[in-house]
């Protein structure tokens, strides 16, 4: 599954959208391109339920679904023009905007955290204030940090009491070959089912009940010139992804039936139980919360993973909720 990878550079883009116009709705379907954060997994099953149920048909869309070769591509392409809609993540999202990109989040697939710092219980690790003298594995520098830092102060640590190793995306790989103690960035809702099958017993601390601010998972992303010109499409398709998500929840094993339909190679136990741990964080509503913006932008200014905060508003709108 897809780590929160974080943008660190501002890609200097020529800004160029070649925009489809808004068409009539009501009579041609309107192409839209629609590009995930990685690749099909679970996450991603509203998405799926509303393409095979023809939810955003109904809308007057034609979506075209595209998986990035690279987990940085996403936001990247939306903020050149060359991507319509994409599913970002809500700390990236905050990153790019401080580096001057114009993206913003206009609806939401995953509504909560799914970071934790994960372990083995037979590592002795209970509190956090046994990470002390601890190897911890991270992929993404200055994020990553960032919410270990907060879970690690809560236990009475700071940076210097712990070892961090830089295990790429391994993370899994690298709790098992005790190669590290314990890892952050690891999901709560597939690397610690990933151990289980394994027969490992996991522990985690799940970031938002030791200091990081709650923060949405996976936000729907779209630029702001997107935003102005075709605000008819926008409001559509996260109202086909509401109901989307709606049949997801009203229906989790006719939903799972879609996508393993569209990913076979997929259908298999991990991605089984992944799915049901998934269900519970699925967005409920599309209102997005300001406060939630600013106090997780505040975070990633106080860490020092954002050097400038952009102003709340443009950072997300709620501009596109069903009505």
């Amino acid at each position: 599954m897809r780590r929160a990878t974080i943008i660190m550079g501002v890609i200097l883009a020529a800004l160029t959208l070649p925009l489809t116009g808004q068409g009539a709705l009501a009579g041609a379907a309107v192409p839209v391109t629609f590009m995930l954060d990685w690749f099909p997994n679970p996450d991603h099953v509203p998405v799926y339920v509303a393409l095979q149920k023809g939810l955003f048909a109904r809308e007057g869309l034609q979506v075209r679904l595209q998986v990035p070769a690279d987990p940085n591509d996403p936001l990247k392409l939306v903020a050149a023009g060359k991507v319509d809609i994409a599913i970002s993540y809500q700390p990236t999202v905050t990153i790019a905007r401080s580096q001057g990109l114009p993206v913003k989040s206009v609806g939401i697939l995953i509504g909560q955290p799914l970071n934790t710092v994960m372990f083995l219980l037979d590592s002795g690790i209970r509190t956090p204030a046994d990470l002390k003298g601890k190897r911890i594995g991270y992929s993404v520098a200055g994020f990553e940090e960032a919410l270990l830092s907060a879970v690690t102060a809560s236990g009475g640590l700071k940076k210097g009491d712990y070892q961090l190793i830089n295990i790429a995306f391994n993370l899994t790989p690298a709790l098992l070959s005790r190669q590290v103690d314990a890892v952050v960035g690891a999901y709560r809702n597939f690397e610690r089912i990933q151990l289980e099958l394994q027969g490992k017993k996991v522990g985690m601390f799940e970031v938002e009940k030791y200091g990081v601010p709650e923060y949405y998972e996976l936000v729907v992303i779209a630029s702001d010139r997107t935003i102005q010109r075709r605000p008819e499409v926008l409001r559509r398709f996260i109202r086909a992804l509401s109901r989307g998500i709606a049949e997801t929840l009203a229906n989790p094993e006719d939903a799972l039936k879609a996508f393993f339909l569209a990913n076979p190679k997929l259908k298999d136990e991990l991605n089984r139980r992944a799915f049901s741990a998934t269900l519970p964080y699925f967005a409920r509503t599309q209102v997005q919360s300001r406060e939630r913006w600013a106090s997780f932008q505040d975070f990633l200014f106080a860490h020092g993973v954002i050097a400038k905060k952009s102003p709340v508003d443009e950072l997300f709108t709620n501009a596109f909720v069903p009505r």
